[in-house]
């Protein structure tokens, strides 16, 4: 099977189910920022990080091919292509707690910064904001259904991914930069 189609050559995609649209459209730039995530968290996973971060990302991008194979199909129940649950947010939140008892409070804003591993992880939770953003706008046009647990899912992975910076930037023994009021 040849990469090129051919088909998508007058700026139009086909979705799971089958229907063609723009590639502009709302559902498309929901998915394609999901895949950009996806490769954004490929891209961390090339650094030396902790085994527990460098577990949770990888089963992390097996989910995001999940989420963006729901957010491609129109009527993703019908199709089999929603797997994204509670059970998935859950394993976040878990992943978020354990990571945190080993921080220190967080007691100010830090800029996104620290070695090149945390730093990246701070990229990717911009690139999950994003993500959420795009899925939300989705989520709220007419005649579209989206799963609340995508838009949970999301939104924690965003919440892991800073938890997960702050974690790698410890580990690496490097201070985290405080937000500094600007001088007027």
């Amino acid at each position: 099977m040849k990469i090129y189609t051919k088909t998508g050559d007058t700026g139009e995609t086909g979705l799971f189910a089958g229907s063609r649209v723009r590639k502009d459209d709302a559902r498309i730039e929901a998915y394609g920022t999901v895949d950009e995530l996806n490769a954004a968290i490929g891209l961390i996973r090339c650094e030396a990080l902790p085994n527990v971060v460098e577990e949770t990302l990888e089963r992390v991008q097996s989910e995001l091919f999940s989420v963006g194979a729901e957010l491609a199909t129109p009527e993703p129940e019908k199709h089999g292509t929603a797997l994204i649950g509670q059970s998935h947010i859950s394993l976040l939140e878990q992943a978020i707690d354990l990571l945190e008892a080993g921080l220190p409070p967080l007691k100010h804003f830090i800029l996104p910064a620290g070695c090149r591993g945390g730093a990246l992880v701070h990229v990717a939770r911009g690139v999950c904001r994003r993500a959420e953003r795009r899925v939300v706008t989705l989520a709220n046009l007419p005649g579209v259904q989206i799963s609340n647990f995508i838009i949970t899912y999301l939104n924690r992975l965003g919440d892991y991914l800073f938890v997960a910076a702050r974690f790698v930037n410890c580990e690496a023994k490097v201070v985290e930069t405080k937000w500094q009021k600007p001088i007027s």
